[in-house]
């Protein structure tokens, strides 16, 4: 049976980028690293696509990343989804980077994702192919991370951090693409639409 078109929202990071799939067909894409003007740029960028955008399913960049990117994109993939009547889920960014170090690197068992975090900090999670998560999530200063990546390569927006600790390390910068959640097993975008964080609050209420 043919798979209803879905239009993808990456906001989790520097980059922003859209797409649009059908039938597991990549059919138009955009991207474009904005650095902080993802509210500015997502919804012409959406509108810039085949019949603006419109689809059946829409899939979201939950994070972690980005706090202020992750709202915008969870905001726009909702409120459409509200106006279409569209089907609203979301993926990891750390997932769907796996899986592109996976297609680009063919032959690897296992890598490290490592993403831009805060206050110092890198978001971690290291995966094994086919698709896996072989630990949680985690968000740890560089030292911490070069540490727990023992052998493994590490991909990411993130790695510069660990490159100035050690530069021998098999690292490759990445930033996710919409375009690229084609490379993702079913399981990985049917997450809730809600925001993966990776970290807590910076201010917790008084008790």
């Amino acid at each position: 049976m043919p798979s209803p078109r879905a239009l993808v929202i990456e906001t989790a990071t520097a980059a922003c980028s859209v797409a649009l799939i059908e039938n597991d067909a990549v059919i138009a894409r955009a991207h474009e690293v904005v650095g902080r003007g993802h509210a500015e740029r997502l919804v012409p960028m959406i509108a810039e696509l085949p019949d603006q955008g419109r689809a059946g399913r829409i899939l979201v960049d939950c994070g972690p990343g980005s706090f202020t990117g992750i709202r915008v994109g969870l905001a726009a993939a909702i409120g459409l989804g509200i106006g279409w009547g569209a089907e609203v889920t979301g993926f990891s960014s750390l997932a769907l980077i796996a899986a592109m170090g996976f297609a680009d690197r063919p032959g690897r068992d296992a890598l490290a994702v490592v993403m831009e975090g805060g206050h110092g900090e890198v978001f971690m999670q290291a995966f094994a192919h086919p698709l896996a998560a072989i630990d949680v999530l985690a968000s740890r200063r560089p030292d911490a991370a070069r540490a727990a990546l023992g052998g493994l390569p590490a991909i990411g927006n993130g790695v510069r951090h660990l490159a100035a600790l050690d530069p021998a390390l098999d690292l490759v910068e990445a930033l996710p693409e919409a375009a690229r959640v084609v490379l993702l097993p079913p399981a990985w975008t049917a997450l809730p639409a809600r925001p993966i964080y990776g970290r807590a609050p910076d201010a917790v209420p008084n008790p």
